[in-house]
């Protein structure tokens, strides 16, 4: 079973997701229910929902990159310690995500829960340790990010 704590650092995000909470919630109990992968395992990670002046400061300070972004995800262990660890434990905590606000706003979409949904579930995928730095991996991590984003979708 997975669970994400939401943690909600700028008020702007109750304009456009009214209980952001309940919304992942939602969204992660559909996962749940339709994909048995972590079925007995307990699975869990933060969702931090930030604003420009947040993930800049975040993104300076573990990625020495000193301008904003849309979303940043900080993976606890590899994907290969994490592949022992899902054969041992029953209890994993994979680490934190943060989405920008701005950025999501700003990208001049339709349906702004949609690329939400994209975003929080691009950084939980590189939380399984995924990245894509090269085309292969790239192409594995999007393979992984379309199942997700298909059982929200069901």
């Amino acid at each position: 079973m997975i669970k994400i704590n939401v943690i909600t650092n700028n008020v702007n995000w109750y304009r456009l997701i009214k209980n952001p909470v309940n919304y992942i919630r939602r969204k992660i109990d559909k996962i749940n229910k339709l994909d048995k992968t972590f079925f007995k395992k307990n699975i869990s990670c933060t969702l931090l929902l930030s604003g420009d002046k947040e993930i800049k400061y975040l993104n300076k300070k573990f990625r020495k990159k000193n301008k904003t972004t849309d979303v940043l995800s900080f993976p606890f262990q590899t994907k290969k310690e994490l592949n022992n660890l899902l054969k041992i434990e029953k209890e994993i905590y994979l680490g934190d995500i943060i989405i920008n606000l701005n950025k999501v706003r700003n990208k001049n979409i339709k349906n702004f829960k949609l690329e939400f949904d994209r975003l929080w579930i691009h950084g939980f995928i590189h939380l399984f340790g995924y990245i894509h730095k090269k085309e292969k991996d790239f192409l594995k991590m999007n393979r992984v990010e379309k199942k997700y984003f298909n059982l929200l979708n069901v």
